[in-house]
């Protein structure tokens, strides 16, 4: 069988998406069960993530690495191929193509929420997804919520979407280790919905009790409309306690989930929510907001508060800094939580479903 793969998300910094696609091609390089396909990787410019070009060669299909470069550009070389099925990683596929297609969609929040987005990103995400979720022979989704949301805003039937939660893995510990210090950590790009201002709030009454306590938030700033988290941070008077970073090296980045001992992520609307997950195979527990993803995808190993309840996250933050008991129980709920999540079995399952719809009439 031969596999097409948008691999747009591994050029320049991968996250999100890009993290996912490269989970699954990392344990479908290491699986001798999947040497019998090949594999094509389609990109408008070299991929940062190195893979074997003899396993994974990367087809590259020059432009600007939007919509235009999907279904104008990419779909046309990928027909000359002879490709068996087409696997879209990040919400959207080629439209104008006959060869089947597997779209992964995390989540639709430009359809549940289109507040969030400016009028032509949401309808341009509504549309070119809703088609794609459509034309899909199946769909991939990370929880049973998106599934919900996907039949739900998206009209998909039910039977053709399919959950298939992603690996956990923890971040790259420190050689020699890392000392935990009484700071709290956000990772994630900042979308309104994360509700970053509420958190700089909550640990602005912290910080006033306990001078020894910071905060490190790193995500690039996507925010509709705008919010800014060094005006934010400045307002507390949170300047040199709060720190704000929009990318950090992966070394740096374990460095600070090696070194902290509370993880706060106040969303309201996630597909998942990957990063409180890495916290907690960091040893890391988290504060989220009380949701239906969230329970059901760190279940008793988080602490949960309302949303807009701010004394109720600063109460939580302080639980998680300070009280070892808290602390204790939740992280000794934590294995229990991240065996639901495995790159080889979520490997195994997407290739399965990639056979499947290549061979279905």
């Amino acid at each position: 069988m031969r596999i097409g793969i948008d691999a747009r998300e591994l050029c320049g910094r991968a996250t999100g998406a890009g993290r996912y696609l490269h989970g699954l091609l990392r344990h479908w390089n290491v699986d001798e069960s999947t040497r019998r396909h090949e594999f094509v990787l389609y990109a408008p410019e070299p991929l940062t993530v190195p893979f074997d070009e003899r396993r994974f060669p990367t087809r590259l299909v020059r432009g600007i690495p939007n919509t235009w470069w999907e279904q104008v550009r990419l779909p046309p070389i990928a027909a000359r191929d002879h490709l068996d099925v087409f696997f879209s990683p990040a919400y959207t596929s080629p439209l104008g193509t006959r060869i089947p297609l597997v779209t992964a969609i995390h989540d639709v929040s430009f359809a549940a929420h289109p507040e969030w987005f400016s009028a032509r990103e949401g309808l341009r995400r509504r549309t070119i997804t809703r088609r794609a979720a459509r034309q899909s022979r199946a769909v991939v989704t990370i929880s049973e919520f998106s599934r919900r949301e996907i039949v739900e805003h998206l009209g998909v039937p039910e039977s053709r979407v399919h959950v298939i939660p992603p690996g956990i893995e923890p971040p790259g510990r420190p050689p020699g280790g890392a000392d935990r210090r009484p700071h709290v950590l956000y990772v994630g790009s900042i979308f309104n919905r994360r509700r970053v201002p509420d958190l700089i709030r909550a640990f602005e009454a912290v910080a006033r009790s306990y001078p020894e306590v910071g905060l490190d938030i790193v995500g690039d700033d996507r925010t509709y409309p705008p919010q800014n988290p060094d005006e934010a941070i400045a307002r507390s008077g949170l300047n040199g306690r709060a720190t704000w970073r929009k990318f950090v090296s992966d070394d740096d980045l374990g460095r600070l989930y090696w070194s902290a001992r509370a993880f706060a992520f106040l969303s309201e609307y996630e597909g998942l929510g990957l990063t409180p997950l890495e916290a907690l195979a960091a040893g890391v527990p988290p504060v989220l907001l009380d949701t239906a993803v969230a329970r059901e995808s760190c279940g008793d190993a988080a602490l949960y508060t309302a949303k807009g309840d701010i004394a109720g996250v600063t109460e939580a933050l302080e639980h998680l800094l300070f009280d070892d008991s808290v602390r204790t129980r939740l992280l000794e709920s934590a294995p229990t939580v991240l065996s639901k999540y495995a790159w080889p079995r979520a490997a195994r399952a997407t290739m399965a479903l990639l056979e499947r719809s290549a061979s279905a009439m």
